[in-house]
């Protein structure tokens, strides 16, 4: 039924309209109790098998929402009702900022894929720091709170910047994403060279210490997946010297050669970051490789591609711990994260592996074996 709304509705619709709409009805859904509990019934079954530990925290299961959905905390007992684990807000920069100009997000439907040139538009980390601090739980879930550049704030100054929104931000969140990865910031990729990012990840860190001295804040980095291999090695050896909590692979990507892209050239042809099915592989190698170089040291979080249970299952044989999906969701709709923990606990079920746990890995694992 989705499927077919989508064709007659929301293809017609400019995306980002499109876009804002979907949030609007999940809202205002998630406001009225007796319909976000049939809802929540009806399209996030909890499987006992899926539960997971990670980062120190505790999950119905391990399938999330990654950034870029809910930029300003507006959302989250929604997508919590529509069945995602946890739900990752932002990317939140230190100041407010609109983001690109539009047109910015295109659909290549062909393709099952988003581009996006958002540009990390947000109400900035002061308000949504007081949304979060206001928020009311309705549903129990895990918040996690990916952080950014602010776009006119230079290079040379992008520590401090992310210490503001660290400081802002570390107190409501259960774990925090330090973004250095989006194509759609000038310079904010350059972050990624281990030069740049061991300054950078040392100063959140220290900022989330001194903010929180209750608990520690679990602290990840989210990485391109047009990452040279030489250089997920030394984003992974940093993570591990520097005692992050976690890796998140991974972003959208630039590249649009040799993805086998089906949409028309000048769809393809617009800048900004590529997500979706053509993502799939590369982020599945960049995964699989980071677990080949840290084993259970820290936690993986595999994004990029994930249409269903099997690209799920495929992630975690991997390494991931965690998974994310973001633009299948578009083209899915809101049965999305329920028929991907269904279909986990199907996999797990015929699997050898008696726990997800225990299947985290196994599959690389069994290629080094070899």
């Amino acid at each position: 039924m989705y499927k077919l709304f989508f064709r007659l509705v929301f293809k017609r619709m400019d995306p980002e309209r499109a876009h804002y709409a979907a949030f609007r009805w999940i809202r205002l859904a998630a406001r009225i109790p007796v319909l976000r509990t049939f809802v929540a019934a009806a399209l996030a079954p909890r499987f006992k098998e899926l539960r997971t530990e990670a980062l120190g925290l505790r999950m119905h299961g391990p399938f999330g929402l990654a950034a870029g959905f809910d930029k300003n905390a507006v959302a989250i007992d929604g997508m919590a009702m529509l069945g995602f684990d946890h739900i990752e807000i932002g990317t939140v920069t230190g100041e407010p900022q609109p983001g690109n100009p539009k047109k910015r997000l295109f659909r290549l439907v062909a393709d099952r894929a988003l581009i996006n040139r958002m540009g990390f538009n947000n109400e900035g980390s002061a308000a949504v720091a007081a949304r979060l601090a206001a928020r009311n739980p309705v549903f129990r879930t895990t918040v996690g709170v990916n952080i950014g550049k602010t776009k006119v704030v230079p290079e040379a100054e992008a520590a401090a910047d992310y210490v503001k929104s660290t400081e802002a931000l570390a107190g409501h969140a259960d774990y925090l994403v330090v973004n250095v990865s989006s194509p759609n910031t000038p310079g904010l990729r350059n972050l990624q060279a281990t030069e740049s990012l061991r300054p950078l990840l040392t100063a959140v860190r220290e900022a989330a210490d001194r903010t929180v001295t209750t608990r520690r804040v679990p602290l990840l980095v989210k990485i391109a997946p047009d990452l040279a291999d030489e250089d997920v090695d030394a984003v992974a050896d940093l993570a591990v010297e520097l005692g992050l909590d976690g890796i998140i692979a991974t972003n959208t990507t630039i590249a649009r050669e040799g993805l086998g892209l089906k949409s028309a050239p000048d769809l393809v042809g617009e800048t900004g970051g590529l997500s979706g099915a053509p993502l799939k592989e590369r982020s599945l190698e960049v995964l699989s490789r980071l677990y080949a170089r840290v084993g259970d040291r820290i936690t993986l979080v595999g994004v990029g591609g994930v249409e269903n249970a099997e690209d799920a299952w495929q992630r975690i044989l991997a390494g991931a711990t965690l998974v994310q999906g973001y633009s299948a969701f578009i083209y899915e709709g809101p049965f999305y994260a329920g028929a991907i923990h269904k279909g986990l606990a199907a996999r797990l079920a015929t699997s050898p592996y008696a726990t997800l746990a225990e299947a985290v890995g196994a599959e690389t694992r069994k290629k080094a074996a070899l």
